[in-house]
């Protein structure tokens, strides 16, 4: 949720024109479009697919923007292709098998447990009673002394792992307090447990660690998955990879004479040991595989004096597709805040350049693929760009959009520092907005949106977040919104546009990301990243580019 007074102002004194007025009603006209059934939640590879990407190539033909995508004939086109692993469980219910304590009984796919489909490219998974140990957090941090492991030979056996850091019931400890590290995202515990040549994971699910409830995590997980291309999958992919409610990890902790909080409280301090346990797990199901081709759309405003150096938008078109029916039936995840919103200021953003004055550096707007399966459209982007990373003066993201009317704040995904986040402050402030930081640092945003791609490569990047203090209600009302939101309709069938929007907020923020991008499109300013960041050596290294 997002917003603030104020919708038509001159920009600050060092920007170079006015900020436009934005349309609530083209804003409206692009979410309802797409994020209507007819889209059908703009799955990737699917006809959801290439609606959606017909629709924003088009929107920024119209708007008046020239193709940035790959060269083809000699020409740049609109689209960027992006090669992906797409698979699938092909039974709905795959056959599970928990083996506790010498007594065997199935496991239901999207009740006790959410099973990915494997991303090694394999056609078949079979499991035969591989045991069961608890590792922890599941996390190899050697700079903060840190070993969940302690020289224990994971191969063939299935990790029980904890999500989130150690320090978040604490908050405090050596991983930062409450504030997510990159350990306590799941993609990690998954990466770790590759590294080390596990058989599988299971993560046990916590609302609150995991910010989110099981709807969202059986959502997400339980139908197609993607992943970029990569030569060695294995070293990044189990071949079972998989969520598991906490009730189900009581009664295997239980079972094996152990209690769940006390051994989740030995595991949130150096000196804990992995524990095997009385367990074993089985699995056996078919997979589709295979290597389809998705695309990210591209379109570019160059610019009349330094067109090599690049000011980017960014926002990602895809959501869920077809998938699971909810309570009343509906298998369409539309995804209107998630993301559609995003597009729909990306496109508005887009009209907004071309129609002013034309910039010094050029300004380009990126809507990417497969930001729902991994970050994985702008994962590919950042690994290919279309235009050299080194140049690339800031990247502004939007994922999710105000729908609940202005704000007093803003804020970004994450605590990082970086110079882009101090010329947004400053351009706030003269519009009566502040900056807050992120109010759920332990749902580690920062991890969860496209703008990391580019910032683990060293370009600053931040993911915009309106602000949750409304002018209407205070923080107490955003906050109690943005709670129904993830509780209610996030990734789930009723992620849908509303009549009942009031998107005067957006606008306000619409206008605060043009004059930044105005401001950076115009000037010499190169962003970096605070000294003690971790993105900032990578910066640094293409100092010599922007001589």
């Amino acid at each position: 949720m997002n917003k603030t007074l104020l919708g038509l102002i001159l920009l600050s004194s060092t920007a170079f024109a006015q900020a436009p007025q934005f349309s609530t009603d083209r804003l409206n006209q692009d979410i309802k479009t797409l994020s209507s059934d007819a889209f059908e939640g703009r799955g990737p590879a699917t006809p959801g697919e290439e609606k959606s990407i017909a629709y924003i190539a088009q929107g920024m033909e119209a708007a008046g923007l020239q193709p940035a995508g790959d060269i083809e004939n000699g020409k740049r086109s609109w689209y960027q292709k992006v090669p992906l692993l797409r698979t699938s469980i092909r039974d709905a219910q795959p056959k599970l098998v928990l083996t506790v304590d010498g007594k065997s009984a199935p496991l239901v796919q999207g009740q006790q447990i959410a099973v990915r489909a494997p991303l090694t490219g394999q056609k078949h998974v079979t499991i035969n009673n591989a045991p069961l140990v608890f590792v922890g957090y599941g996390v190899t941090a050697p700079e903060r002394k840190w070993d969940d492991f302690k020289g224990l030979d994971v191969k063939g056996k299935i990790l029980v792992v904890l999500i989130n850091d150690p320090d978040f019931e604490t908050g405090q400890g050596d991983f930062g307090g409450k504030a997510m590290t990159y350990y306590g995202r799941w993609t990690y515990k998954y990466e770790e447990a590759a590294r080390r040549g596990a058989a599988g994971v299971l993560i046990v699910h916590e609302t609150a660690p995991a910010s989110y409830g099981w709807n969202t995590v059986k959502n997400s997980n339980t139908n197609t998955m993607f992943d970029i291309v990569r030569k060695d999958p294995n070293a990044s992919h189990t071949p079972m990879e998989a969520w598991i409610q906490r009730d189900e990890a009581e009664a295997i902790f239980k079972a094996s004479g152990l209690d769940f909080d006390a051994e989740k409280k030995r595991a949130q301090t150096r000196a804990f040991k992995p524990v095997p346990l009385k367990a074993t797990f089985s699995a056996d199901y078919d997979v589709n595989a295979e290597v389809i081709t998705s695309h990210n759309v591209a379109g570019i405003l160059p610019g009349k004096t330094h067109p090599d150096e690049i000011v980017a938008y960014t926002a990602h078109w895809d959501h869920l597709g077809v998938g699971q029916p909810d309570a009343r039936g509906d298998r369409i995840y539309n995804g209107a805040v998630d993301n559609a919103t995003g597009i729909a200021q990306l496109l508005e953003l887009g009209r907004a350049f071309a129609h002013g004055p034309k910039p010094d550096r050029s300004v380009l707007f990126l809507a990417v693929t497969a930001e729902e399966k991994g970050l994985l459209g702008s994962e590919y982007y950042a690994a290919n760009p279309l235009y050299p990373l080194g140049k690339t003066v800031g990247v502004l993201n939007m994922d999710g959009g105000s729908i609940a009317g202005p704000t007093r704040n803003f804020s970004i995904s994450g605590s990082a520092k970086l110079g882009l986040l101090d010329d947004l402050t400053r351009l706030a402030a003269e519009r009566g907005r502040v900056y807050s930081p992120d109010p759920h640092p332990e749902a580690g945003h920062f991890y969860r949106s496209d703008h990391f791609s580019m910032a683990k490569r060293g370009v600053p990047a931040i993911s915009f977040d309106g602000g949750n203090d409304l002018v209407n209600g205070g923080t107490e009302r955003g906050e109690e919104l943005s709670k129904a939101y993830v509780k209610d309709r996030y990734h789930q069938p009723a992620d849908e546009w509303s009549a009942d929007w009031d998107l005067s907020g957006m606008t306000n923020d619409l206008a605060l990301l043009y004059t930044l991008g105005t401001n950076l499109a115009n000037g010499r300013e190169w962003p970096n990243w605070s000294p003690d960041s971790e993105f900032r050596r990578e910066r640094d290294k293409t100092a010599a580019l922007r001589k």
